[in-house]
């Protein structure tokens, strides 16, 4: 190359006492095609100074120096710039020294007779140098990979975990205390359902950033997953980490994220766990502090629960997730059962004055093989959502048991109550799933009722109007299911289309002792009357009461007076 054409940058420090072969070495790197910005040293001082205030290419040292020698000038190199290329360029250095001088880390060595090496030995080593500082910075990424989020930059929950750990470790060798602190935004769901899941990404990093902003240096703040955050206060008292927990909540209700020309509002829930020489494991202590979240969301959201020992609504919570984890291992295993109880006239059974119906009833086997009933388990199952999967099985199991049957007269002409919960009414695709299996199980619409309850309906009163018409016009029926309950619903009854109410069970229990249930009972069967609805009451355990919802006029009646539930056993 030319001494005109262009040139490459190259920073050289230059260990060397001659001036003389220092030009001539800069010379033979400006006829290769560098143009060198350099410094030149010859002491030990010199170098360290160099080395400290600037970044350099490379590294060209002669061996033998006033007091020290290449040796000593490799270290240096080595200690300040561990991925510079260091060259020797000398005049008297032996082969065993050249030798042991590479294996302690220079580049290469060359005599100072021999200089035409130089360039190409220089350009080698800059682009090993390069490779070396690239597979470095992957090996720094990947690291950094490792313990953090990949979207918001803040510890990952492994990290986070792992500093736990040590806390712990902390807590029960020396006694010091530490905070735990489980976050949970309030609005998130809602934000990602509207604006979709861009706008939901740049939400956790802007939060991220907010949160971060407001904890100290020693904290460890962390996306545990979701719209979930950890935050470990290291050596922090209850009282300054409630109040950390509180500025956390300003600072939240605060901030207003924009996004195409909305602003949204955010909140969030925080889950407060003391971290002592007692706690349990990290796994206890995380579980600890999720449960405190959620009872925060339970109390009414945008506050912070404590956690302490015998917390009754933390014990009601560890218990619910105890049921939600047994309700999925008991879909995993097949270990649903059904039940069946017979909905009868109330008047006698002579031809033509009323229908047999029967309502399916879900049963749970233990591992242990004793049965479980609903109650117990299907309130962690709602607040955990997994009853719209609980409902696909008792509705596949329904079908498939009337399939089998279909051959049965006595059966043919019954109608099948089945319960769904309030969750499947938001769940879009089970429509889909329901009118898949009727096809499946090729069994007539006309012989299923659904039935939700009536808090469940004007809870999702949208949708379940919505979707009682779907099934109606699919060809199934609809009852509302403990109807009363509220005696909020009257007006409601204009725009649920329901075939059924079923009367709750607290009334007819005691419509032969209370005036005021018996009256209640008369009420609601006359609106519904009025609406064309016929009613259906729960509970009847007596002959008398039976007589008294037959005078009142109740179309039916179910409860063990008229026949107890019985096992599905071919199911």
């Amino acid at each position: 190359m030319s001494e005109s054409g262009a040139r490459k940058p190259l920073r050289v420090l230059m260990v060397e006492d001659c001036e003389d072969d220092a030009l001539l070495l800069l010379r033979t790197l400006k006829k290769g095609g560098f143009e060198t910005e350099h410094v030149l040293v010859d002491s030990i001082e010199g170098m360290e100074r160099a080395l400290r205030q600037n970044a350099w290419d490379l590294v060209i040292t002669d061996h033998c120096l006033p007091g020290f020698n290449s040796r000593e000038a490799l270290g240096l190199a080595k200690a300040h710039l561990p991925d510079t290329p260091v060259i020797i360029v000398s005049g008297s250095i032996g082969e065993e020294l050249a030798v042991d001088a590479m294996r302690s880390g220079a580049q290469d060595y060359i005599m100072k007779e021999n200089l035409m090496r130089l360039v190409p030995a220089v350009e080698r080593e800059l682009q090993e140098a390069a490779s070396r500082r690239l597979r470095r910075q992957t090996e720094a990424t990947i690291r950094h990979m490792a313990v953090h989020d990949a979207l918001t930059g803040l510890a990952n929950r492994y990290e986070f975990e792992r500093r736990l750990r040590e806390a712990l470790e902390s807590a029960r060798e020396r006694e010091t205390v530490h905070a735990l602190l489980y976050l949970d935004l309030d609005q998130f769901k809602i934000i990602n359902d509207t604006s979709g899941h861009e706008a939901g990404d740049e939400l956790l990093r802007q939060l991220g950033q907010v949160l971060k902003s407001r904890i100290r240096e020693s904290d460890t703040l962390a996306r545990l997953g979701g719209d979930e955050f950890g935050l470990l206060l290291e050596g922090c008292q209850l009282d300054h980490a409630l109040q950390m927990a509180e500025n956390l909540l300003k600072s939240l209700n605060q901030f207003h994220f924009a996004w195409r020309g909305k602003v949204f509002s955010v909140g969030g829930s925080i889950g407060l766990v003391p971290i002592t020489a007692g706690s349990g494991s990290p796994r206890e202590v995380l579980s600890a502090a999720d449960m405190s979240c959620y009872v925060a969301k339970d109390e009414g959201r945008n506050r912070i629960h404590v956690y302490s020992d015998g917390d009754s609504e933390l014990a009601r919570r560890r218990n619910e997730m105890e049921w939600a984890g047994e309700v999925t291992q008991a879909l995993r295993e097949e270990r649903f059962v059904l039940f069946s109880q017979p909905i009868l006239p109330l008047a006698p059974l002579n031809p033509g004055q009323g229908q047999v119906h029967r309502e399916f009833l879900l049963r749970m086997r233990h591992a242990d093989g004793s049965l479980i009933s609903p109650g117990a388990f299907i309130p962690a199952a709602e607040r955990y959502n997994i009853m719209p999967a609980v409902d696909r099985w008792v509705i596949d199991a329904v079908l498939s048991h009337l399939a089998r049957n279909r051959n049965n007269v006595s059966l043919a002409e019954e109608t099948c109550f089945i319960n769904l919960s309030g969750s499947s009414l938001s769940d879009a695709a089970f429509f889909d799933y329901l009118r898949e299996k009727l096809r499946q199980y090729r069994i007539p619409p006309q012989r299923l009722c659904f039935e939700i309850t009536e808090t469940a309906a004007i809870t999702h009163l949208g949708r379940a109007t919505e979707f009682i018409k779907d099934i109606r016009a699919e060809g199934c029926r609809f009852a509302l299911d403990d109807f009363g309950s509220g005696l909020s619903s009257f007006p409601y009854l204009k725009m649920l289309p329901v075939n059924y109410l079923k009367i709750d069970g607290a009334f007819v229990q005691n419509i032969l002792s209370d005036p005021m249930d018996c009256a209640f009972v008369e009420a609601i069967h006359r609106v519904a009357h009025v609406a064309g609805i016929q009613t259906i009451a729960e509970f009847i355990e007596s002959e008398p009461v039976r007589a008294q919802l037959l005078k009142i006029g109740v179309d039916y009646g179910q409860g063990y007076h008229l026949g107890s539930p019985e096992p599905l056993y071919s199911v």
